[in-house]
Order: structure tokens, then C-alpha cells, then sequence
């Protein structure tokens, strides 16, 4: 398949870039710096430079026959929801972001930790819901990832959907690699298209 990683030079980023070639696609990696993808040149990875504030830019990497995987995080509020306006304007085959377990479609489900991570997101909250509704609406597939750390892929990870979705625990960690590894599984087999998915340690 032909992959397109955003924000391919942070921790999530490299993971899915990693293991994308791994697994034997052709993979287009974006990077505001695209010196920082730390991996080592393969014939099947791409490193551009792409900023998500450069709509046109985003739209001359990204094309019909892509599917984008998005890593994209940043401190400041107005960031995602331009980057996932500029992805699907861009006309992707499918869109598979990352946004966070407890905002948004998944507060509900995650009971009362929502409440204490929408303080700590605080402005940067709503800009996060209007990100993964803009990919949503266009048939795309967001994960909402628990607590993240830097460990292995989770030999037991498993994807649900909010139905199954447990309540959230900050003592609850899932690695970036197994993040990584659910949203791949999504890109090669859809099977949450249009809705949220979380990645599951266990």
C-alpha cells in the first residue's frame, strides 16, 4: 500500500513509519524537518518536508491512491484542526488519526477521567474534538490512545470500539508501538471506518 505518515520525526511517528516498512509498504514520511526522521534510507520511504499550515503543500504529497496516518500532536490550540482540514481536503483514500482517549466521541465512555484531562488539554480540547470530526465526517478512522509510553508493541493488544471502550485509567499505559501496530491493521483491513477505535494494551 502506499502509506503517508504525518508527523513522521516524533515518537508515534517513527513507530508507524517504522513498522509500516516494515510490513512492506511504500511509505511517504512528513516532517516539518524531515532531517529528524530517524530511520535509515530504504528504498520503499520517502522523507518530505510538509506543514500542516501549508494546505497546498499537504496536497501535492497526499493523493487518491493514499492513506494517511496521522501522528500529529502539538501544544497549541488550532493546530489539529487544520491539519485534518488540509489532510482531507487533500482527497486521501482513507484518513486514520490519532487523537486521545477521553475527549470528544470517547468522554462518555471514559467516565470520570475525562473531566480531569479536559483541564489539562484546556483550549487545546475543543481543537481536538473538531479534528477528529472533520475526519470522521469524512469516513476516516480516529483512535483514541490512552496514556502513552516508549515500550515494546503489547504481544496482547487488541482494538475496540467505543462499545467495549473500558473506563479511562491514567495508571493504564499503551505503548506507541502498539499504537502504531492497530492503526496499520486499520490501514490494510478497515474495520472502523467512520468511527473511533481505541488501542488496547490487553
Amino acid at each position: 500500500m502506499n502509506l503517508t505518515v504525518l508527523a513522521a520525526s516524533g515518537r508515534t511517528g517513527i513507530a508507524l513509519t517504522r513498522q509500516a516498512l516494515r510490513r512492506g509498504h511504500i511509505v511517504t514520511a512528513i516532517a516539518r524537518d524531515p532531517e529528524r526522521i530517524a530511520l535509515p534510507d530504504s528504498p520503499n520511504l520517502r522523507k518530505m518536508a510538509g506543514d500542516v499550515n501549508d494546505a497546498a503543500g499537504i496536497a501535492a504529497v497526499v493523493d487518491g491512491d493514499s492513506v494517511v496516518l496521522s501522528a500529529l500532536g502539538t501544544d497549541r490550540a488550532g493546530i489539529l484542526l487544520t491539519g485534518a482540514r488540509a489532510v482531507v481536503a487533500a482527497g486521501p483514500r482513507r484518513v486514520i488519526w490519532l487523537g486521545a482517549y477521553g475527549t470528544g466521541k470517547s468522554a462518555e465512555a471514559a467516565g470520570e477521567g475525562a473531566a480531569v484531562l479536559a483541564k489539562v488539554l484546556g483550549d487545546r480540547l475543543a481543537d481536538k474534538v473538531a479534528a477528529d470530526d472533520t475526519v470522521l465526517a469524512a469516513g476516516g478512522t480516529v483512535f483514541h490512545a490512552g496514556m502513552l509510553t516508549d515500550g515494546p508493541e503489547s504481544p496482547r493488544r487488541r482494538t475496540v470500539g467505543l462499545a467495549a471502550a473500558p473506563r479511562f485509567d491514567f495508571g493504564a499505559k499503551v505503548s506507541r508501538e502498539t499504537v502504531a501496530a492497530a492503526m496499520l491493521d486499520e490501514a490494510e483491513a478497515p474495520g472502523f471506518p467512520g468511527a473511533v477505535a481505541l488501542p488496547l494494551s490487553e
